[in-house]
């Protein structure tokens, strides 16, 4: 085998062209909203804190994620040439679970900073200092790499003699498996360990750290202490519950009850639609960063 063909999304040529332009405006817009955060993360001295390092962390793998799927995604809406060689493929594979496997870990990185910061406002500066903020993001690329390079390796040494069709519109694991001719117990046993290790350790310190921040903010006097404590978890709880859904539904889930073109939307919506959400949750609803967004915008214009 030297190259697999991606079905893709199988609509008419009217419909997959409007269909590319709409996925090329949210490529677009992704990429310009977290380059945004990013830029904004480096240059603003209000945003110099773990939070926001995190926070610029995680546009970065939003970035990479959409620049594994989206471009040969649109190249495949328009060509028929639907093509791609073994070797794309299985660098395509790697690196969506090593980027969704990192994002993983990143999001639970996130969950226990704002417990520290609400549960433990006095030794926040302390507890989360540079040096422990570096750590921890190398160990959301150590993690994920560990934890996916084995399957990925082991998946193609196999020998794909059934067919070289991926009914999907980009090289993910379960099509892809379908087509080995070879035993893949083994295979399918280590990723689902692998995933649910992942997955459950993942959302364990999501899941404890969001019960002692909520117990901690129900406990304050203040209102007003309230509702900002609240508001500065918002944004993350909305981009974690709708990440852990979409992946949940895609991986966790038996796939008899739902269509290949349904798993196909939801892959959509989460390594599409989902990464052009986040930059304009955090921007709208955090202060800080529309704060020192207006700031660049004032100093530009003076340039000017």
């Amino acid at each position: 085998m030297t190259e697999f063909i991606l079905i893709g999304f199988q609509v008419p040529k009217s419909e997959a062209n409007l269909l590319f332009v709409v996925l090329l405006a949210v490529f677009l817009l992704t990429l310009a909203g977290n380059i945004i955060i990013i830029t904004l993360i480096c240059l603003a001295q209000q945003l110099q804190t773990a939070m926001y390092f995190f926070l610029g962390n995680f546009s970065l793998l939003e970035i990479l994620y959409v620049l594994t799927l989206t471009p040969k995604m649109l190249v495949d809406l328009v060509s028929l040439n639907k093509t791609i060689s073994f070797l794309g493929c299985a660098a395509q594979c790697y690196f969506y679970f090593l980027l969704g496997t990192a994002e993983f870990i990143l999001i639970s990185v996130m969950s226990f900073d704002r417990y520290v910061a609400i549960c433990h406002p006095l030794h926040y500066a302390i507890i989360m200092n540079s040096r422990v903020c570096t750590w921890l993001v190398l160990g959301c690329w150590m993690g994920a790499f560990l934890s996916t390079i084995g399957p990925i390796v082991l998946l193609f040494q196999l020998n794909f003699c059934a067919s070289n069709v991926i009914n999907h519109f980009f090289c993910d694991y379960a099509p892809i498996i379908k087509l080995s001719c070879n035993d893949v117990h083994f295979i399918l046993a280590l990723e689902s360990i692998l995933s649910t290790i992942v997955l459950l350790s993942s959302l364990s310190v999501t899941g404890v750290s969001y019960a002692y921040i909520i117990t901690t903010i129900v406990r304050m006097q203040s209102t007003k202490g309230r509702l900002k404590a609240f508001s500065t978890c918002t944004s993350h709880l909305t981009v974690a519950s709708t990440f852990y859904g979409c992946s949940i539904f895609l991986y966790c889930l038996p796939a008899q009850g739902h269509s290949q073109d349904v798993q196909k939307a939801v892959a959509v919506l989460t390594a599409v639609v989902t990464p052009l959400f986040n930059p304009f949750i955090y921007t709208l609803r955090n202060e800080k960063v529309k704060e020192a967004l207006r700031d660049c915008l004032k100093r530009s214009t003076l340039k000017l």
